[in-house]
Parts: structure tokens; sequence; C-alpha cells
């Protein structure tokens, strides 16, 4: 036939490994290989670096400084030499340092680890939509993976059949017409099994691409062990703490504001040679110390502005962290019913397809002998197929449900 060659390339293909991949392995897989991730991960040690930089900056800083220069007066004309002294020379080792309060050192180093654990929500986060990306696509393959092996079956199960209707029929123990009938739906059949072993293939390899596998080879998947029965807890999860440390880094924000009008207190300390070159340059060798002292007093109301807008941030704050609990027990109530209605159906489903099963079965055992109408069986496989579908769909609703909890309970 026709089908034949795609019909076992696909079976080889679906069966060529043994093991079935499991979920969890997709997932590591994503976030192993997640640009998006590694980028994150890169910034936080990034802020490391900025924590042992800013370290850095609190201890005595020295540096050379030479400012050296000649001014000639030829024939009368150049710089007046009563400012510029004709020429410097100057070679200073300087050492310097700002002291700083312990009050704005800590808001400093506080400031850097906000926006570190920042960092870390939003991994969190992130590492969250990925997962529930990727198991979202598993789902939708692991939904078409049930209908490979149901069409498989039925298939089988009427392959299992057409050599002895064949016989009846040319022992005319059956009608012609009734053969031609069987094999008509033993070839829909096989079209249906096909076209279940491509859609598996598509959103099988979809899946590898997302979770960045490169193997383009065709195997199973192991059922995705999710449980989403224990409802969420908002308080404890990271949908909570960004908004939390959000407030932390507002109220910090607040502090480096207050400590940035403080008085501010520098001193230096050089030694070496700065001289005019006019009188016993030799002598000019010597040293200096000194501080520097700086007292805000006015800065046109900047630090009011300042404050108002770290007042209209702690407000949005506010407001969408309210609008998340709103959302977030409306979604769960509903995800939670929508399980329960899902758990009390599925059952039933499941004991329909297993009667439908049976009863394509024992009508095999009749169609040996001629003793069931052809029509019949073809009912039967009618409402099989209809009871394995809702039974496909009803458990990826399932899945699907467990999922959107997990994805608010991890």
């Amino acid at each position: 036939m026709k089908y034949c060659f795609l019909f076992f390339y696909i079976l080889y293909a679906l069966h060529g490994h043994s093991q079935a991949i499991s979920l969890k392995q997709y997932i590591d897989s994503a976030k192993l290989r997640s640009p998006l991730l590694r980028g994150y991960e890169s910034q936080i040690l990034q802020l490391q670096i900025d924590s042992a930089i800013f370290q850095a900056t609190l201890r005595p800083q020295m540096a050379f400084i030479s400012n050296d220069f000649y001014a000639p007066v030829i024939k009368g004309y150049g710089y007046d030499e009563v400012i510029t002294n004709k020429a410097q020379l100057s070679g200073l080792l300087q050492v310097s340092r700002n002291f700083l309060h312990s009050g704005a050192i800590a808001a400093q180093y506080r400031n850097l680890a906000l926006q570190s654990q920042a960092l870390r929500d939003t991994i969190q986060l992130s590492v969250r939509d990925l997962a529930k990306t990727i198991t979202d696509q598993y789902i939708s393959a692991y939904g078409d993976l049930l209908s490979v092996n149901y069409t498989k079956d039925l298939y089988e199960l009427l392959k299992n059949e057409e050599i002895a209707l064949k016989k009846l029929a040319q022992s005319n123990v059956i009608k012609q017409t009734e053969y031609l009938a069987f094999m008509v739906t033993l070839q829909q059949q096989e079209l249906n099994y096909l076209q279940a072993q491509i859609q598996y293939n598509s959103n099988y390899l979809a899946l590898n691409y997302m979770a960045g596998i490169s193997d383009t080879s065709i195997t199973s998947i192991a059922e995705p062990l999710l449980d989403g029965s224990q409802p969420p807890v908002l308080i404890n999860s990271v949908f909570s703490r960004q908004y939390i440390t959000d407030s932390l880094r507002i109220q910090n924000e607040r502090r480096l504001i207050d400590y940035s009008y403080k008085p501010q207190i520098g001193a230096y300390a050089d030694g070496g040679i700065n001289s005019s070159l006019q009188y016993l340059p030799y002598k000019n060798l010597g040293f200096s110390v000194g501080f520097s002292l700086r007292i805000p007093i006015y800065d046109g109301g900047q630090k009011k502005l300042r404050y108002q807008r770290l007042d209209i941030e702690e407000q949005n704050r506010i407001y969408n962290r309210t609008y998340l609990l709103t959302k977030y027990q409306q979604q769960i109530t509903a995800l939670t019913r929508q399980l329960q209605s899902t758990e009390s159906l599925f059952q039933k489903i499941k004991t329909q397809v297993d009667y439908t099963r049976t009863l394509i079965e024992a009508y095999g055992k009749l169609l040996q002998t001629g003793d069931v109408k052809i029509t019949d069986v073809i009912t039967a496989i009618t409402n099989f197929l209809n009871a394995e579908n809702t039974f496909r769909l009803n458990t990826v609703s399932r899945l699907r449900i467990q999922s959107e909890l997990n994805y608010f309970n991890q």
C-alpha cells in the first residue's frame, strides 16, 4: 500500500529509543541552555563586583600628580610673570580618603544586595515561566502520544482480523460489501494512526527546540507527573516576594537620599616637589595635608522631588500587589473548581473507553465466524474513537489545570 513505507518509518522512529524522556529532563535542559537566565546570572556576578568596587573606594586612594609648564617671555612679550611665575615643576604623591557616615555605607551595600535580590526574584519568575512553557508543550506532545497509542492499538486489533474476514468473504460467509466496508474502516484507521504519528512528531520536535535540544530523532515521552492538588499560598511565593523586595528597595533609596544631604568630609596628604624654578628649586621639596568639607544648603528643591518620585513608585507597588492578590484568588478558585469537575468526569470516561474496547474485542472474535454485522463493528469502532478522544482531551485538560496550579505553587 502507498502508506506502508511511511507507516513503518514512523513506527521505527517512534520506538527507536527504549527509554522515555521525562518532563523534568526537558525543564532542566531548558534552564541549562536559556540565554535569558544566563544573562540574569551574569548581572548578579556583576553586582558582586560592584560591591567589591564600592568597598575599594572606601580605602585610601593614592595617585601621582604632575603639573609642569614653561611660559617664556621673549623681548618683553609673553605671559605676565607675576601670574605664571614663568615656569612650574610639580610632582606629588597624593593620598586621599573620603569619610562616609557608617549608615551611608550600610545603605549603599544594602542597595547592591537588594538589586541582587531583585534579580534573583526575576530569575525565579523566569524559571517558572520557562517551566510553564515547556510543560504546556510537553502536555500537548503527550496528548498526541496518547492518540498514537490508541490509534495504534485499534489498528493492530483490526489488522489481526483482516485475514480471517478475507477467508470468510471468499467462502461467501459474509458479503463482499461487508468485507470492503471493513477494509475501508481498516485503511481509515491506518490513516488516523499515521496522522497521529505526524502530529506527535511535530510537537515532539517543537518541544526539543524549545528545550534547546538539537537531537532530531523521535522517541517516546513519559507521562508528566504533576501534582496540583494542594492550593498554592501566595505569601510564600516569589510573586509576593518581589513586592517585598521592591518595598525594601524604596525604603533604602529614601535613606540614600537622606545621607546624600549630610555633611561630607574628606582628607588628603601629599608630598613631592612643587617649584616655580625661580629660586633654589631643590629646596622646594615638601609635603602638605588638608581636608575638605561639603555641607549641602540648597539644591533647588531636588530632595523633595526625589521623595515624590519614590512616593509614586510606592503607590504603584501597593496597587499592583493588591491587584495580584485579587486576581490570584479568583484564578486559584476557578482552577480548583475546574480540576474537581475534570476529576469527577475522568473515571467515567475511562470506564467508557474500557467498555467500548471490550466490545470491539468481543466483536473481533465473532468476526471470525461471521456472527456479527460489519456495520455493528464499525459503529463500535466509532464509539471507541469518540470515547478515546474524550478521554485524551480530558487528560490533557487535567494536566493543564495542574500545570497552572503548580505555576503558582512552586
